[in-house]
């Protein structure tokens, strides 16, 4: 059985806001207080700080006088940011993360509710110390299900949600198709088919208009002042607004995506090293590649289907899909090529994604990779070889 998360939107009342805001406050400092501990126990002695022993410095920190605010929330709130820091830190040792930062009142602030810190009953969520929430349920949660946990955020647009995690029955493999699809991610077109269908993404260039005139007006107004709070505000549920609008855009894609292909293949992109590119870097970050490949990845995991992932080195875009010969230079501006030696003509970006079709679909039959062959005058073209790489 699959775990889903469902996420709603919530309106506490405002006894219920003062008790969350603490206990999201409370949360945060004790996230900060130990990242900063562990931070100065290594720089000072050379020592790691295990999660036993935060754990058991939590506990004094509750019974000095300075700090008896820390008993106010419920006591696994606390337990769960020690856990969040200490996978952090995993994270950050295994080379998938950046060393951890501190946590700001401003930004986005979550905590999270162990079984033993809520209840569900009769269709609502009981949060201890808080009552019961008053949730805007978009869809009904599946029947005889209990949620496993809960998480509360609180985002920088002032918007409260809650995400109920359970195990979903409803979750079931799709019936086989036999069509199989390359992607090409791409800026002009968010995605281009190997069938040559070419998607947009959403048309937002009025909402980053909107955004920018809104971070003008922020920027004037005085530091500290009421405000610099309210143009603080009108910016975040600008951004809140873009977010909803790219999501909202991506799920509905990688969906239809899923339905309609048994293999999906796609490049295994250097997200990091192409945002260090000055002139394309605000556009790759707003087409959140990242965000629409970890959709198609559970989705895909979920409904039985298969997503391959070839080597990023592979040259989809120089090499002729049709006999397979590559070209020495490709740059950015050529968006149409003819092969010089057999004659075809190419749209680049359908081009690639035939490429990425017919290597994904080679990967995933023979279990390795593809790597060229000797160089001939055309060219190189490409064989299909052993390879460690593990296949996504």
């Amino acid at each position: 059985m699959r775990h889903r998360a469902y996420k709603y939107r919530f309106y506490p009342t405002q006894d219920q806001e003062v008790i969350l805001r603490k206990s999201l406050g409370c949360a945060r400092f004790v996230y900060n207080y130990f990242l900063d501990y562990k931070t100065k126990k290594w720089k000072e002695e050379q020592k790691s700080v295990s999660m036993y022993e935060t754990s058991r410095i939590l506990t004094q920190l509750k019974k000095e006088s300075e700090y008896e605010w820390l008993k106010e929330p419920v006591a696994a709130v606390l337990q769960c940011s020690l856990i969040n820091l200490n996978d952090a830190y995993q994270r950050f040792f295994k080379g998938k993360a950046n060393y951890p930062k501190f946590k700001k009142k401003s930004g986005r602030n979550s905590i999270y509710f162990s079984p033993n810190a809520f209840s569900y009953k009769n269709g609502n969520i009981n949060l201890y110390k808080c009552g019961v929430i008053d949730i805007r349920w978009s869809r009904t949660l599946p029947d005889s299900v209990y949620p496993k946990s809960c998480v509360v955020s609180l985002e920088p647009s002032g918007r409260w949600s809650i995400s109920i995690l359970v195990e979903d029955p409803t979750i079931k493999e799709l019936k086989l198709v036999e069509k199989s699809i390359g992607l090409d991610l791409g800026i002009n077109h968010f995605i281009v088919s190997s069938d040559g269908e070419k998607v947009k993404s959403p048309n937002i260039k009025c909402e980053y208009e909107k955004l920018k005139k809104l971070q003008k007006r922020l920027s004037k107004k005085q530091k500290g002042s009421n405000n610099r709070y309210k143009a603080r505000l009108k910016v975040a549920k600008q951004y809140q607004r873009i977010t909803d609008i790219r999501t909202d855009f991506q799920h509905k894609l990688s969906t239809k995506l899923v339905r309609e292909n048994q293999t999906i293949c796609l490049e295994t992109l250097n997200i990091v090293g192409m945002v260090k590119n000055r002139k394309l870097s605000r556009v790759i970050s707003e087409a959140s590649w990242g965000t629409f490949v970890r959709m198609l990845e559970y989705k895909c995991d979920w409904y039985g289907r298969n997503l391959v992932k070839i080597d990023r080195w592979f040259p989809s875009s120089k090499t002729c899909s049709s006999c397979g010969s590559i070209q020495s230079k490709m740059p950015l501006s050529v968006r149409e090529w003819t092969c010089p030696d057999c004659g075809v003509q190419h749209d680049r970006d359908v081009n690639a994604a035939k490429n990425i079709l017919a290597v994904g679909n080679t990967v995933y039959a023979c279990g390795g990779n593809v790597r060229p062959k000797e160089v001939s005058s055309g060219g190189s073209s490409y064989e299909a070889g052993n390879s460690n790489r593990k296949v996504e």
